[in-house]
């Protein structure tokens, strides 16, 4: 097994919420997209491949986007995820439209990472920072039983243009991980963070650790992964809307006692595109970033 981590891209996601392809959307000073700042970022914390997870459709653009660029920096792969993928005939549900979510895409990546690997949003910054303390983790302390999550405060990845729902860690007194919700509709509200959603109002202490979807798993995830989804299919095969989540898995592993997770304080820098409205907010904290130096004037020259 090489001691070199693998990327895995969630890129296959349909962006409903900003109302456009945010994966290729250009916001860097020289039009580059976030997820080109994931990726350099992952190349000088040592990882050694970068595996994107699309779907069909958009597989030739994003090759056009991102292959010239990094031909010669890190070995690239594509997976397609597809609701077909890892779906017998005789449960595929004809009249789905909506992908099968996180932990389906991860599982569609099966056969093409053999080794420990992070798994990112596209469309999230997650900081250099970030990128080095999970790289590290995985390089050295990654074992089948395990796995790892960079944490975020949660004062630090709100939006100023509407709520967002975030994945809110519980955590025991070593620090690592014990459960996971899904809080919604959650906003700052004067000087207090409130949860809306789920008919109850819920307050949130600033420093409380959430994932922003960046995970570091040992490959062997991957058979306990397809276990859980092929519970979860028959199980849910009439819920057109029902997807399969990351946080689900590690929920699972924890409960079951199979693997524990470490919550990585890497976390310091996040931004992602949410609204529309977001955009700017995150082009301007792009082009700070490059004026202080963590970024070079053109990332791949």
């Amino acid at each position: 097994m090489t001691n070199k981590p693998t990327l895995l891209v969630l890129a296959a996601g349909m962006g409903s919420r900003y109302g456009g392809n945010k994966q290729i959307d250009g916001f860097g000073p020289n039009g580059e997209t976030i997820l080109e700042y994931s990726i350099f970022d992952a190349i000088r914390a040592g990882f050694g491949k970068v595996v994107f997870i699309v779907r069909q459709e958009i597989l030739e653009v994003a090759k056009e986007k991102f292959l010239p660029k990094l031909e010669g920096k890190i070995e690239v792969d594509w997976v397609i995820q597809s609701l077909d993928s890892f779906v017998p005939a005789e449960l595929k549900q004809a009249d789905r439209v909506k992908p099968f979510g996180t932990a389906h895409a991860v599982l569609c990546a099966k056969d093409a990472v053999k080794e420990p690997f992070a798994v990112i949003n596209a469309d999230d910054f997650y900081g250099k920072e970030a990128f080095e303390v999970l790289g590290k983790f995985l390089s050295t302390e990654v074992r089948p039983d395990l796995h790892a999550m960079v944490g975020y405060a949660i004062q630090n990845v709100l939006s100023e243009n509407g709520t967002v729902s975030r994945g809110v860690c519980e955590t025991n007194e070593k620090g690592q991980l014990i459960g996971m919700t899904e809080r919604t509709s959650i906003a700052r509200e004067g000087d207090k963070i409130l949860s809306r959603g789920e008919g109850e109002v819920l307050e949130i202490a600033e420093n409380t650790p959430v994932s922003m979807n960046f995970w570091g798993f040992h490959p062997d995830v991957f058979g306990d992964i397809e276990a859980m989804w092929n519970e979860f299919l028959p199980a849910n095969r009439e819920n057109l809307k029902s997807e399969f989540y990351i946080p689900t898995v590690a929920n699972n592993l924890i409960k079951a006692g199979k693997a524990a997770f470490e919550i990585l304080p890497g976390g310091k820098t996040w931004f992602g595109v949410t609204y529309t409205e977001d955009r700017p907010v995150v082009i301007e904290a792009l082009q700070k970033l490059h004026q202080e130096g963590e970024y070079p004037a053109d990332l791949w020259k």
